[in-house]
């Protein structure tokens, strides 16, 4: 009987290796999630890239992704090294997008589309058109024509980094509603509508003496075929697979287990299919996504599971882990590659971050419906991360620009050698800015118009909507709730202080914004004659609709009527903790005597709570 011909139990192979490691990476991050996402509040995109550059190359050198594949420990050949960035980043940014298009509230494309064509269109291709014209003004090997390729990598919102921004405990409690979907629903968008700004620069690089052709192939090929036939085909998929669930859900053939699953397996047959069709499988990842959800059936049938974000925190650990072992920092200074330097790409970088978004959004957000104010339209034109999606559209121009065997012949060769050093530099630069300047919000004053949290108090509100005699006044309380103070005429009601709630659904509305599936009035008066039970009834129906607003879950409308001298009243029922003992203290003797069929006066001091 033959022995083992080999046997080395501590044989460590590269994959073995890196099993390991994100094993241990993932576990250690699970075990302080809690206290890094939403005490620190910073994302796993920026503790994995982190980790990645530790154990990658220029660090550790346990793990070098440009050697798998690779023949006696030397890096593999550069199309194999970008094949494996496209694949990696496909996965993680369509069951990324998928899941904003699920999570968007029922037909939010349909009643937000001008929003989104602002977004899409104008915003975006002033980020396009400047970012080129930075990139040509700051590194010389480059014409316009090549820099217009490569800031068509750095155009979209990335889904990834967005995400840290838009969810957890910060955005709760401090960021609107309807700026979180609307940055979700770009970010979610912009990443397949990037592919029309990046293949018009490929076609003219490849035809630089057919410009006509260039332009035909662009339109024919990339809008007509790949734009329009990857919408179609998302939603169609997501159509028929919405129909159908909902028919099988009917008739008892489908478990909650696997309405969840969903997620993957939709996503994986969506870019599988637009692949083989050669059309645009992000934007056929988020439109179904969004039409499978068109109607909220999903949502409601798997709102209790966490399925969704468990996969996104797996998958968004891994491929930042993946891009920080891929930063090339030797070559963020070889002045061989185009003039690369580093001081050019930090002037790059910074004056991209700034001048990308901001000044459109700022000129046009008055013709943006979700974005209400100047302060809004500034905070979501600074928050433009670029990250998984960047990697993703520069690898895709690798993979169809030509490499040269020696020094660069051409512009096409020219951006193939430069576009990977520019955009791994923009991400990770984006990725630190963008990704921990929540936690130096949260030291600082209050994000754009949210104006408080349980503290907060209608005289702590901006300038802007203090309250003025005679006039409304709108101003966001616990993120997604708005409150209305009116002061009250005293021969127009009865009580000196008049709330009326109103709980709207999917926090835009029912079937449309400002359909009211519930309403409330509570009314109370200041003074000796207002009755204990009343009274008790009264500030319970107002304690239950502000806590139901501090969940989040529904958008609160607070239309608070008083009369003079009652503005303090209304400040330490909605909003005011500061005498939270005292007034703990104040209402269990209240309690006691209304228990006893005594009636006590109002006071301003008290406390709903």
């Amino acid at each position: 009987m033959a022995g083992l011909t080999h046997f080395s139990p501590f044989e460590i192979s590269t994959a073995h290796l890196t099993y390991v490691l994100l094993g241990a990476y993932i576990a250690v991050f699970m075990m302080v999630s809690l206290f890094i996402k939403e005490k620190l509040y910073i994302g796993e995109a920026v503790t994995s890239t982190i980790f990645g550059i530790i154990i990658g190359p220029y660090a550790g050198g346990l793990v070098d992704p440009r050697k798998f594949g690779g023949e006696n420990g030397n890096n593999a050949d550069d199309e194999e090294v970008n094949e494996l960035i496209l694949e990696v980043t496909r996965i993680v940014l369509a069951l990324g997008v998928f899941a904003i298009g699920v999570e968007l509230p029922r037909r939010y494309i349909k009643r937000h589309w001008k929003s989104l064509f602002f977004m899409l269109c104008p915003v975006m291709a002033f980020g396009w058109v400047i970012s080129a014209a930075l990139i040509y003004a700051l590194i010389p090997g480059l014409d316009y024509i090549g820099s217009l390729t490569i800031a068509a990598t750095l155009t979209p919102t990335d889904p990834i980094l967005a995400a840290a921004v838009i969810g957890g405990k910060f955005a709760d409690e401090h960021i609107p509603s309807h700026i979180k979907h609307v940055v979700a629903c770009e970010s979610g968008c912009n990443d397949g509508a990037a592919f029309p700004f990046l293949y018009i620069g490929i076609y003219l690089l490849l035809s630089p003496m057919d410009t006509p052709y260039a332009v035909e192939e662009w339109f024919l090929v990339t809008w007509l075929y790949e734009v329009a036939l990857g919408i179609f085909l998302g939603s169609l998929i997501g159509y028929c697979a919405r129909k159908l669930m909902k028919l099988c859900e009917g008739r008892n053939l489908i478990d909650r287990q696997s309405f969840v699953a969903q997620y993957v397996s939709l996503t994986l047959l969506c870019i599988g299919i637009a692949l083989i069709l050669g059309s645009d499988d992000l934007l056929a990842s988020f439109c179904c996504g969004t039409a499978f959800s068109w109607d909220g059936f999903f949502n409601k049938a798997t709102e209790e599971s966490n399925f969704s974000s468990m996969i996104d925190l797996l998958f968004n650990s891994v491929c930042f882990i993946f891009i920080g072992t891929l930063m090339p920092f030797d070559q963020f200074n070889d002045s061989t590659l185009g003039g690369i330097t580093n001081w050019r790409l930090v002037i790059a970088a910074l004056c991209i971050f700034i001048i990308k978004r901001i000044p459109p959004l700022l000129a046009l957000y008055r013709w943006i419906p979700d974005v209400k104010t100047f302060r809004e339209a500034l905070f979501i034109g600074y928050f433009g991360p670029i990250g998984v999606g960047a990697v993703f559209i520069g690898a895709i121009a690798s993979v169809q620009l030509p490499h040269p065997e020696g020094a660069p012949q051409n512009q096409a060769e020219m951006v193939a050698v430069t576009i990977q050093p520019i955009v791994f530099f923009l991400v990770i630069c984006s990725t630190f800015v963008h990704g921990l300047s929540i936690p130096f919000f949260s030291l600082s004053r209050r994000v754009g118009t949210t104006l408080g949290n349980s503290s907060a108090s209608l005289d702590e509100l901006d300038k802007e909507t203090q309250v003025v005699s005679g006039r409304n006044v709108n101003s966001w309380v616990e993120g997604n709730n708005v409150v209305t103070e009116r002061p009250l005429n005293n021969n127009s009601y009865e009580n000196d202080i008049d709330v009326q709630v109103h709980t709207v659904g999917d926090l835009e509305g029912s079937d449309g914004d400002g359909t009211h599936i519930k309403h409330n009035r509570v009314g109370g008066t200041v003074g000796p004659e207002y009755e204990a039970l009343k009274r008790a009834e009264y500030e319970a129906k107002l304690k239950e609709d502000v806590e139901r607003a501090a969940t989040g879950k529904k958008k609160v409308v607070l239309h608070v009527h008083h009369k003079p001298g009652t503005r303090d009243w209304i400040n330490s029922k909605l909003f005011g903790r500061a005498k939270r003992r005292e007034s703990e203290s104040e209402n269990s003797s209240e309690n006691a005597n209304a228990d006893s069929g005594n009636s006590s006066p109002m006071k301003p001091s008290e406390s709903i709570e």
